[in-house]
């Protein structure tokens, strides 16, 4: 069973001041990374939700096995590249694994770990847990995609996240691993929350 992944990478990252997902991290940048981490993790075929600055983001995942996707609309608000990327899944696909592209401690090893409690378990949905906020990457089955469609604003995954609570399966990791990028404190290795 293909099980897609779907990085969602078109925001304006209007807290940082630049677009953060072109900002360096150990010589490559933010959105490429989230994007390899996604092709090492197994993620067949990914996908990238890209939006403003999309031509300049584009050019830095060259060489990477991934299909960008645009989202005209990204100014509405994160479900509307939800929709986008959860489109664009190609019917072979069993399920969609979403990945926001500003969260640098996530692995490939975290990757593989949803996929296999996935498959061990059936779980309609494998999301993880960092403390104890739940937070991407979500793995969705396919019967789950027509709840996370449609709208605009942000909320939609932990909104099926919320009504589907019973059928939630977590993969524990540590608080400090759900870091997502919002000032360019959190790059930095040496300073408090920032990456490893």
């Amino acid at each position: 069973m293909r099980i897609a992944g779907v990085v969602l990478a078109a925001g304006r990252s209007t807290r940082m001041g630049v677009n953060k997902l072109l900002l360096p991290l150990e010589g490559e940048h933010l959105v490429r990374r989230a994007v390899r981490v996604a092709v090492e993790g197994g993620l067949d075929p990914v996908l990238v939700v890209l939006g403003h600055d999309a031509a300049h983001v584009a050019t830095v995942l060259a060489g990477l096995p991934c299909l960008v996707v645009p989202n005209t609309r990204h100014a509405l608000g994160l479900n509307t590249s939800l929709d986008a990327g959860l489109a664009a899944v190609h019917p072979d696909a069993s399920a969609a694994m979403v990945l926001l592209a500003d969260m640098p401690r996530v692995t490939p090893e975290m990757v593989r770990a949803l996929v296999r409690r996935h498959h061990d378990a059936g779980a309609v949905i494998v999301a993880s847990r960092y403390g104890d906020v739940a937070a991407p990457p979500v793995l969705y089955d396919r019967a789950l995609f027509g709840e996370l469609r449609g709208g605009t604003g942000d909320g939609r995954g932990r909104e099926v996240l919320a009504r589907h609570a019973a059928r939630v399966t977590f993969v524990d990791w540590p608080a400090s691993d759900g870091l997502d990028v919002d000032a360019p404190a959190d790059l930095e290795p040496t300073r408090g929350g920032g990456v490893r």
